[in-house]
């Protein structure tokens, strides 16, 4: 039994969704989560800028104690790899887990990628799956206006400005007849049912937080660390009180105990 808690961060509320599948897979893990909310969105950063903030907040994790970190970011996933490798915690990002469930993915039409603008400039998606598969088409979709859109309440399946904006950004996916698309921000499942709605229910949503949490689930098992009492506490740099009236949404269930304010790292 290993009773130190598992860290885990992102942006903002987003990366709760892979909080929220942790818990279904391991309820009794205890979680620090940090919600660096005070610089989201982080798709609009260099990644020099995301380097360094990746950096910030391993190193906010690990001074719990943590046991493995998880980068619930694709945006920080995508363009850090090497930071969360050489990291000395066990850090995981999202990418690769995400790549490998896409890989299932059976015939042979098109996948779709969308993700922050960061993420597809920086091919992370896209020439992890290329290598694997080659031949495959693949239409990769930056959504900047996602992430604002989320955070900002706007989730509802019929909210029409976030309708208007599924639409305007995923035409080109939905064109190419796309059998899957990679939900390569961490925020992004939140939306899933306005996704779905546009693409039609065959077209397979594959979520960046779940994969992740699940190689989480897979390490912590392997490795005999599995322990702890289910305890979720939560830190955000922005506020805390918008943090814990939002939290409910991604985690399907209201926070036990409220969040902590700490203040904004400097990049």
């Amino acid at each position: 039994m290993d009773f130190r808690p598992v860290g885990i961060f992102d942006s903002g509320l987003g990366g709760l969704t892979a909080v929220k599948r942790l818990r279904q897979l391991l309820p009794e893990e205890n979680i620090i989560y940090f919600a660096d909310s005070a610089r989201v969105p982080y798709g609009e950063k260099t990644p020099a800028e995301l380097r360094r903030i990746a950096q910030q907040d391993m190193d906010f994790l690990k001074s719990f104690n943590v046991k493995a970190i998880l980068a619930a970011c694709g945006t920080i996933s995508c363009n850090t790899a090497q930071t969360i490798e050489d990291y000395p915690v066990r850090a995981f990002g999202v990418k690769d887990s995400a790549v490998s469930a896409m890989l299932q993915v059976p015939c042979e039409s098109p996948l779709g990628i969308i993700a922050t603008e960061a993420s597809i400039k920086s091919a992370g998606y896209y020439n992890a799956i290329k290598k694997l598969s080659p031949d495959r088409e693949i239409i990769c979709v930056p959504c900047p206006d996602f992430v604002p859109l989320i955070e900002a309440g706007r989730t509802g399946e019929d909210d029409e400005e976030l309708l208007r904006t599924v639409e305007k950004y995923l035409k080109p996916v939905k064109e190419a007849k796309a059998s899957a698309v990679l939900l390569g921000c961490t925020h992004y499942g939140i939306i899933a049912q306005a996704l779905r709605k546009y693409l039609g229910e065959d077209v397979k949503l594959i979520s960046a937080a779940d994969s992740a949490a699940e190689s989480l689930r897979d390490y912590l098992t392997e490795n005999d660390l599995l322990g702890g009492e289910g305890k979720l506490s939560c830190y955000t740099s922005g506020s805390a009180d918008e943090f814990a009236q939002r939290a409910e949404t991604f985690l399907g269930e209201k926070l036990s105990i409220m969040p902590e304010h700490i203040p904004v790292m400097e990049v």
